[in-house]
């Protein structure tokens, strides 16, 4: 008879272990999974883990590695402060949303002006749009107690619907044959978000995301609202007594958490998409939790995640196309990353018993 038994104390040894665990079981049970398609599960794992870094044409993929890599890092240093503090925004991917259409709108009401100061004023205007829609769910739950787990959520699906509104309408390229879609602005220099090193990948979505990790580590670390933070999620009773007031952290978390993710879909929208259209959201707002989670809910950890999280993005892309792998067997796969963390987290907290059933 298995039993679990709760621990005394959370184990530190296992919570740095069930991320390399989980990722482990996921290349076992994805190989299974492989199999059963009738691919061949080595294959299939090392053509997702091996080629992008040190394959024949890894020299392409890797800065590819960053660029995938930086969206998800971003919207996942936001979420974890929320997540710290118990406060779960899951609806990242709509605020990343309308970041983007905020950046977008900036560029397209200015084109074809050529000014310096453009850039600038789309990071402005993609913070503020992913800012406004993330303070939705903050001020509904601080003033009215609403669940900011659905709120957030149900506003996904209403920002998909502004974004294809303005695919097909106000922000449809007039040159573009009727075909849904912005101009690129790609071929719009003032609003192009260009490499800083040409062919490294590194563009200032990248810079972004790594300042936010640097600051996200001295806020927790080092800041008096960092430890809040970690204190409302760890124990919210003494929170309350040490004078931590809800509603401003909830303002502050789910605030910063939009801003991030509106961020990370103006890089996004300006540099490697391009252009605003109805399949502009790749699911990055999604995917970061998985990332979030991964890394421990820890700056440097949500790094390292992000860029396994990317790795299995861009091997997934070459196992499609070389391996005829489905698309939905790679999402299945990126998945079982969360679904075996949060499993192999509870051993965390509690430990496995192995007793012997008494006869009667």
């Amino acid at each position: 008879m298995i039993k679990l038994e709760r621990r005394r104390q959370p184990s530190q040894a296992w919570s740095y272990a069930t991320p390399a665990l989980a990722v482990v079981a996921t290349m076992f049970f994805g190989g299974l999974l492989f199999a059963a398609l009738g691919k061949n599960p080595v294959e299939a794992i090392r053509t997702i883990f091996w080629e992008p870094l040190f394959g024949e044409f890894a020299f392409y993929y890797r800065p590819q590695l960053l660029v995938k890599g930086a969206p998800l890092v971003l919207i996942a240093i936001g979420l974890s402060l929320g997540f710290r503090a118990g406060i779960w925004n899951i609806g990242a991917e709509g605020q990343y949303i309308m970041g983007a259409l905020a950046s977008a709108g900036v560029a397209l009401a200015l084109y074809p002006l050529e000014a310096w100061w453009i850039f600038p004023a789309m990071i402005i205007a993609g913070a503020l749009g992913g800012f406004i829609w993330g303070m939705i769910p903050a001020i509904l739950k601080a003033r009215f107690g609403t669940n900011e787990i659905l709120v957030s959520l149900m506003l996904v699906y209403v920002a998909e619907q502004f974004l294809a509104s303005m695919s097909l309408g106000l922000m449809k390229n007039p040159e573009g044959m009727g075909f849904p879609g912005s101009r690129n602005l790609q071929q719009y220099p003032s609003a192009f978000n260009s490499e800083v090193i040409t062919n490294s990948g590194i563009h200032y979505g990248v810079v972004a995301a790594l300042i936010a990790v640097i600051f996200a580590y001295v806020l927790l670390s080092r800041h008096m609202l960092g430890f809040q933070i970690r204190l409302t999620g760890e124990a919210p009773r003494a929170a309350r007594f040490a004078g931590v007031e809800p509603a401003r952290l909830i303002l502050f978390c789910l605030g910063v958490s939009g801003a991030l993710a509106g961020l990370a879909g103006m890089f996004e929208v300006s540099g490697p998409s391009g252009q605003v259209s109805i399949d502009f959201n790749a699911g990055y707002g999604f995917t970061a939790i998985i990332v979030a989670f991964l890394g421990r809910l820890h700056p440097v950890g949500i790094l390292l995640a992000g860029a396994l999280m990317a790795l299995t993005y861009i091997g997934g892309e070459i196992a499609q196309g070389n391996l005829g792998l489905p698309s939905a067997a790679i999402q299945v796969f990126q998945g079982m990353l969360l679904f075996f963390l949060l499993a192999l987290d509870l051993l965390t907290n509690f430990r496995i018993r192995f007793a012997v059933r008494g006869t009667a």
